[in-house]
């Protein structure tokens, strides 16, 4: 029977603190007849978010044709719902149980070419996108085409989604960390991106690519054009492809900002000499629909033959899951006004966002209310990375640890202090050395995608624990 020592090194390396032991043990209190608040991932419909109507019905026909045939049928579905999915088992008369191309439904890829040439105003080539089953295997996909050698390098973001440095790490490449800026609204920084790649080219690493989340999971930031744009030049620097996780794009709260595409930044500046690779996914924005696993990644300045190994990538895991290419598609080409589902659709979409900014508003206001707990305030995506203070126990000298031993007493202390949530409040969030921090900082990351009642009940129960929890750290 094999054990732990015949197991691949590298999967034993990977980390993934979203569903780490803090999520077993919730688990365990659940079984056990403890209410959970559940705000340790993205997984809208699972915390009670309602399917959009208009996806549901096009599955369900597409799924089973046979319903198209029934007297009822008309009574069931509006019109534009019936004659859009006709269209779709014309294109694709295999249905949803063959097997598609290697890069996905031609009608579909087209139309994710025309929801970014609509989105952006800029030209797109349907033949350089591939449907993927998420955005997860898209990058991937990605990480597996470029890297090379274990020496090979790639820049994240601190904190970042735990994808990254667990496929770092079961790929056997280098994770290069630069952090974003938490008193700019967690930007880009020139100067740290700098100081970041020069200290892996010193230490022997050769960077690849660089990895920008916007908005940004864990932090809820929405980057600037002018943030963009100075990434873009750093990139053609120092010769690094782009890979922008844009999976959040729908999800904004403010005037104030607007989503800006790596790809039209790009175009606008006219650069032609950085390989982007953008990522979208239907798991985020309003839809939520996680267990669909539909995505696409749309790849720029990337010469012919090299996308011919990126298909025939592709090709080895044959096609992304057809259902998941449906949902796909239906994100990028919704219903359009004058249909039959159109309002529905509208409406059910409206709320969910408005919904969304206004917990993102509640959890902000009343987590900075917390003497030592301070929060920039959600302006995007569906998280917020909450920084707060502990006092050190009698005898602790920081000045004199090591940093390898600073380094896990604090992921000990933001651990415990959400172990200790989870057991005394039934709420789940993930340490936020889980997502990585700035040294000497402890945070913790949470959704703001439970119902409204349950983010109220989140706030007041954080005030009562924090007093309670760092009293009894001051007491030792």
């Amino acid at each position: 029977m094999i054990n732990l020592t015949d197991i691949n090194s590298k999967l034993l390396k990977a980390r993934y603190a979203v569903r780490g032991k803090i999520v077993i043990r919730a688990q365990e209190l659940e079984e056990q007849g403890k209410k959970i608040i559940y705000c340790n991932i993205g997984n809208p419909q699972a915390l009670k978010q309602k399917p959009i109507t208009f996806v549901r019905q096009m599955l369900s026909l597409v799924e089973y044709p046979g319903l198209m045939d029934r007297s009822e049928a008309a009574k069931l579905f509006p019109a534009d719902v019936i004659r859009r999915a006709k269209m779709i088992l014309k294109k694709n008369p295999g249905g949803t149980g063959a097997y598609t191309q290697s890069a996905g439904i031609p009608l579909i890829r087209q139309a994710v070419a025309d929801f970014i040439h609509k989105r952006d105003g800029i030209p797109v080539d349907a033949n350089r996108i591939v449907l993927t089953g998420g955005a997860s295997r898209g990058i991937q996909s990605i990480f597996t085409m470029l890297t090379r050698s274990d020496s090979d390098g790639y820049m994240i973001p601190i904190p970042q989604y735990p994808l990254y440095s667990a496929t770092i790490a079961l790929y056997g490449a280098k994770q290069i960390d630069y952090l974003l800026d938490e008193e700019d609204s967690w930007q880009l920084n020139e100067g740290e991106l700098t100081r970041s790649i020069e200290a892996a080219r010193k230490g022997g690493v050769s960077p690849v690519a660089i990895v920008v989340i916007n908005p940004g999971n864990p932090t809820g930031a929405v980057l600037s054009k002018e943030n963009i744009a100075m990434i873009i030049r750093f990139a053609k620097k120092h010769g690094l492809s782009i890979l922008a996780d844009e999976v959040y794009q729908e999800n904004v709260y403010t005037e104030k900002l607007r989503f800006h595409s790596f790809a039209k930044v790009m175009c606008e500046t006219g650069e032609t000499g950085v390989t982007l690779f953008s990522f979208h996914s239907v798991s985020k924005g309003f839809l939520g629909e996680c267990g669909h696993r539909g995505g696409y990644l749309e790849a720029r300045n990337i010469p012919g033959d090299v996308y011919a190994e990126l298909i025939k990538l592709q090709s080895i895991g044959l096609c992304a899951n057809v259902s998941g290419q449906l949902v796909t598609y239906l994100m990028a080409a919704p219903p359009e006004k004058g249909d039959e589902s159109f309002d529905l659709y509208v409406k059910e979409r409206d709320a969910i966002l408005r919904e969304m900014k206004e917990k993102a508003e509640i959890l902000g206001k009343g987590l900075n209310e917390i003497e030592g707990m301070r929060i920039d305030i959600p302006r995007g995506a569906m998280y917020a990375f909450v920084k707060f203070d502990l006092p050190h126990p009698k005898g602790v000298d920081l000045v004199k640890m090591p940093p390898e031993e600073r380094l896990k007493y604090e992921a000990a202390r933001d651990f415990q202090y959400c172990l200790s949530l989870l057991e005394e409040t039934g709420i789940c969030v993930v340490p936020g050395s889980g997502f990585g921090q700035r040294p000497g900082t402890l945070h913790f990351r949470t959704t703001f995608l439970p119902p409204k009642e349950d983010i109220m009940a989140l706030v007041e129960n954080m005030k009562k624990f924090h007093a309670s929890y760092t009293a009894k750290l001051r007491s030792r």
